[in-house]
């Protein structure tokens, strides 16, 4: 098979070949194309990871606490409706249902929308994290905090969270990268991403195995990139002899 890489250097509307790949005075090349869905991917991934840090914080903090059953199955309510309706129908509901339901959001651009829904989607699989973290703690630390006079919230935030947070950091970065791949779903609701340009372009040129393997390089640039942050995050973060399944000790 002959690869036709020359194909980015070719201007979107016309299919003539762009010195330098990059177009100008208004013309965009397949090069522009593709950047700029990187870009869009890359912006909705993280936004959305916002959401769900933020959320699943929250849920998962609230299925911890002690003496508040409404609020633990608040938190458990939560988790098991996000996660078990799949992200593309939950897509499609605030694309779709919620507009017809609450007329304000049909203002509200589709990205915002994409966002919302694969944060939200997300933040159930961090807040079963978090309750890991926080329930693989001594009990004692707990204990300890009220016993010195720290409230509920205070033993929280200053003791417990601080400290399962780090732990939570490896399968927090498997969510990270994740977002990255969910993030794919945003080509049904016309959202220029990688994956509704890899379909676009790939119709328009004739050369579809060209511009899948351009778009799945990037993703996996993408996915090494957070891997490798997180990774930088964890080690200066680790707490030094915790062992994740009961409690503090030195090593093996």
């Amino acid at each position: 098979m002959a690869w036709d890489w020359q194909v980015f250097c070719k201007e979107t509307t016309t299919g003539e070949v762009v010195a330098g790949c990059l177009g100008g005075k208004g013309d965009q090349t397949y090069l522009n194309w593709i950047l700029s869905a990187w870009g869009w991917t890359l912006g909705v991934a993280l936004s959305a990871l916002v959401v769900a840090l933020v959320m699943g914080l929250v849920m998962g903090t609230l299925r911890t606490l002690p003496n508040s059953p409404w609020l633990v199955r608040l938190g458990h309510a939560w988790v098991e409706l996000f996660r078990n309706i799949p992200l593309l129908v939950q897509i499609f509901l605030w694309y779709f249902v919620v507009p017809g339901i609450f007329p304000a959001f049909k203002s509200v651009p589709s990205v915002v929308l994409v966002i919302i829904a694969l944060g939200l989607f997300t933040s159930a699989r961090v807040a079963e994290q978090v309750r890991a973290g926080i329930q693989s703690l001594p009990r004692g630390q707990r204990y300890a905090g009220m016993a010195i006079g720290l409230t509920t919230t205070q033993t929280y935030r200053y003791v417990l969270l601080p400290m399962a947070l780090r732990i939570v950091i490896p399968p927090l970065t498997s969510e990270s990268m994740n977002i990255v791949k969910n993030s794919s779903v945003a080509f049904a609701v016309s959202i220029a991403e990688l994956t509704f340009f890899a379909r676009q372009s790939g119709e328009e040129t004739s050369a579809p195995v060209e511009m899948y393997l351009a778009v799945t390089v990037l993703y996996a640039i993408s996915a090494f990139a957070i891997n490798r942050v997180m990774k930088v995050i964890e080690t200066r973060t680790r707490v030094p002899g915790f062992v994740a399944a009961g409690g503090m000790g030195g090593g093996h």
